[in-house]
């Protein structure tokens, strides 16, 4: 594999500036969060209260699934694992993925297992899934939607692993607002989990989304985060509440999530796409949400990678995943971030 040269690739193309970075919060909201904050101040309810609620409504109403709100992506992934049952068991992830993926189930009692993803799409892919569940007989497996969009082999393996007994949990941390053929990220396994970290799509500083149409895993989730006090304490939990400062900011950020996804979607097609003609490209029926701009030519003035080093050689697992090694070497990323300017 031939290594790509460390400069910008002049296409004759004219290019436009640089955006400057910005977590995605709309001054026009400012006034509304700040009297929801006062509020909560003045009330005898800092957590787990009516704007968690109307937090996870508004969530279910974006995906169509129930919604458990967690103080972070960790607590989601913590819970849907235990819901599952890993300890002692093989769970599948692709190594180009953020460190929590593959860590939440090594934090769970499971052994990690990677498989490689597409070229196309930074995602798994479906062959070697298939593959490598063959060999190792996986409990569950996670499926990452890198980069803003959903996973180009999701449906087959969703497919795969409902027909194996196989249960798929949807990293989301990157996919807010995206769809596929109007399916939400999240509702093509059993769980999926969003993260609300400052640089993502929509932020509430920290805090973390589980989604799902199973209610058992649901209400499994709800316990998990409180200690397992829903359950009596059958469930071994510990606290991932969010607070209702950070649900509240939760509710008015994904009321303007539409807003900010569309503009991204403008900006990328009006803007971006004549300036970098090679770029990932989306099939047909898919709607990014844009959480990064990603082409496969070096730049200047960038946003860096997605991922600068895969998982299996951070975590020093002697596997050979080329298509992942390629993609660490030969993507990045375009600024595509929602000016805070907006009026």
């Amino acid at each position: 594999m031939s290594e790509p040269q460390a400069q910008a690739v002049d296409t004759g193309i004219e290019r436009p500036a640089p955006l400057p970075f910005s977590i995605a919060f709309d001054p026009r909201d400012e006034e509304e969060l700040l009297g929801l904050w006062r509020d909560i101040l003045r009330s005898n309810r800092w957590s787990d209260g009516v704007h968690t609620r109307a937090f996870e409504a508004a969530w279910a109403d974006e995906t169509g699934l129930e919604a458990v709100a967690f103080n972070n992506w960790a607590g989601g992934a913590l819970a849907a694992l235990d819901f599952i049952g890993v300890t002692g068991e093989t769970v599948l992830s692709p190594s180009n993925t953020f460190l929590a993926t593959p860590r939440s189930a090594q934090w769970s009692g499971a052994s990690v297992i990677f498989y490689d993803c597409n070229r196309e799409d930074l995602c798994g892919s479906f062959a070697d899934f298939v593959e490598t569940a063959e060999r190792h007989r996986p409990k569950a497996a996670w499926i990452v939607h890198v980069g803003g969009h959903i996973a180009f082999d999701i449906e087959k393996i969703a497919a795969y692993c409902r027909d194996k007994g196989i249960w798929l949990i949807e990293d989301c941390a990157h996919a807010h607002g995206a769809r596929w053929n109007g399916r939400a990220a999240g509702s093509f396994g059993d769980a999926g989990i969003y993260s609300f970290y400052p640089t993502k799509t929509i932020s509430t500083g920290e805090g973390g989304m589980l989604v799902t149409a199973n209610p058992e895993l649901a209400r499994h989730a709800r316990s998990f985060r409180d200690y397992g006090r829903g359950s009596g304490y059958r469930i071994e939990g510990m606290n991932h509440r969010i607070d209702e400062f950070t649900a509240a900011m939760g509710v008015v950020q994904t009321r303007r999530l539409k807003d900010i996804v569309s503009w991204k979607r403008a900006y990328a097609r009006d803007t971006l796409d004549p300036a970098y003609p090679n770029r990932l490209r989306l099939p047909d029926g898919m709607e990014s949400g844009f959480y990064k701009y990603i082409v496969f030519d070096p730049i200047e003035g960038g946003a860096g990678k997605v991922y600068e080093l895969p998982c299996h050689r951070i975590m020093k697992h002697p596997v050979e995943l080329p298509n992942t090694d390629w993609v660490a070497a030969n993507h990045w990323c375009v600024p595509i971030h929602y000016p805070r300017a907006s009026s």
